[in-house]
C-alpha cells in the first residue's frame, strides 16, 4: 500500500511555476466510482492529457458525513494527489464541491481547483428557456442547497426545484440503468415534478452517478426537457480554462491514467467500468492510504 508522503509539504513546494506544468497530469478525486463519469468526459474532451483519479472508497459516501469531515477528507485527498505531481485539481464529487472547494483553493493555492457544481449550474441556466430548472442529486447535496445557490447567483429569476434521488446511486452501481425497476423508480421520483403544467424545462444531473441513467431519465421526463450533465459541462470548462491559461499538454506521446482507491480495488474494478466506459482490472487500481496526509 502506498503511503501519503506529503504531510508537511506546502502546495508551492509541489506546484512547479514553470513551462513544465503543462505536461503534468490532472488530478481528480471522488468518494468512490461515480466520479469516473467526470473522468470519462475529461478524457473525451482532453484526449492528450494524463490523469490521476483517486476514489476514497474507504470512507464513502461523503453525502452522509458532516461538512467538517468532508472538508478533512477532501484536504487529505488533494494533498495526496499534489504529492503525485498534478497541474490541476478537479473535485468529481458534488458533496465535496459544495462544502470543500473554497477550503481547497485556500489551502493549496496556487494550484487551480474546479468543482462540478458551478459548471453544472451555469449550463443549466443557459439551457433553460423559461428559467424552470430541476436538480436531482443525493440527499446531502440537495439539503445543502449548493445547486440552488449557484443557479440563483447566475439567474436570480430562475425557479428551482431540487429532489433527492438516492436510490439512483444504488441502481447505477448495480448496473440497473434501464428496465422496469429503474423506470418505476424514476417515475416515482420525477412524475410529480415534470408531469404538471409549466413544469421544469431543464433537468440538471447533480450527482456523478446519474449520467449512466440518461436513457431512462430521458424516457421519463420526455424529449422536450433539456438534460444537463455536470460531468460533461465540467470537462468543457476545464478544456476552456486550460486553453486560456496555456496549460494544455502539447508534448505529444501516449497519455497515462492512474487509478487509485483507498479500499476495495476488486469492487472498484468490478463497478467502475460502468462509469468510465472502459474496462480495467483490479491490478490496475493502486491501493493508497490517506491517513498520513494533512
Amino acid at each position: 500500500m502506498s503511503q501519503g508522503s506529503s504531510v508537511s509539504k506546502t502546495a508551492s513546494e509541489f506546484f512547479p511555476m514553470t513551462s513544465d506544468r503543462a505536461s503534468l497530469p490532472i488530478g481528480i478525486f471522488d468518494s468512490g466510482v461515480g466520479g469516473l463519469t467526470v473522468l470519462r468526459s475529461l478524457r473525451e474532451q482532453l484526449p492528450q492529457e494524463s490523469f490521476i483519479y483517486l476514489g476514497d472508497t474507504a470512507r464513502l459516501p461523503y453525502g452522509t458525513k458532516s461538512g467538517a469531515s468532508v472538508v478533512r477528507y477532501s484536504l487529505q485527498a488533494a494533498q495526496f494527489l499534489l504529492g503525485r505531481g498534478i497541474k490541476y485539481l478537479v473535485i468529481a464529487c458534488n458533496t465535496a464541491s459544495a462544502v470543500a472547494v473554497e477550503a481547497l483553493r485556500q489551502r493549496f493555492a496556487p494550484l487551480p481547483v474546479l468543482g462540478v457544481i458551478e459548471p453544472g449550474a451555469v449550463a443549466g441556466c443557459a439551457a433553460s428557456l423559461a428559467g424552470r430548472i430541476a436538480v436531482i442529486a443525493t440527499e446531502g447535496t440537495v439539503n445543502g442547497g449548493a445547486y440552488q445557490r449557484a443557479i440563483a447567483a447566475v439567474r436570480p429569476d430562475a425557479r428551482v426545484v431540487a429532489r433527492a434521488c438516492s436510490l439512483f446511486v444504488a441502481l447505477a452501481e448495480e448496473g440497473w440503468t434501464t428496465g422496469e425497476i429503474t423506470e418505476r423508480v424514476a417515475h416515482r421520483y420525477l412524475d410529480d415534478i415534470f408531469g404538471v403544467p409549466e413544469g421544469p424545462d431543464t433537468l440538471v444531473l447533480g450527482c456523478t452517478h446519474f449520467p449512466v441513467l440518461l436513457d431512462t431519465l430521458r424516457q421519463v421526463v420526455g424529449p422536450a426537457v433539456a438534460i444537463v450533465d455536470s460531468a460533461h459541462t465540467t470537462a468543457l470548462q476545464l478544456r476552456a480554462t486550460l486553453t486560456a491559461q496555456g496549460l494544455l499538454n502539447r508534448r505529444g506521446g501516449t497519455p497515462t491514467l492512474q487509478l487509485l482507491a483507498t479500499d476495495g480495488p476488486e469492487r472498484f474494478a468490478r463497478v467502475g467500468p460502468r462509469f468510465l466506459g472502459a474496462a480495467f482490472s483490479a491490478s490496475a487500481v493502486e491501493l493508497v492510504d490517506l491517513s498520513a496526509a494533512i
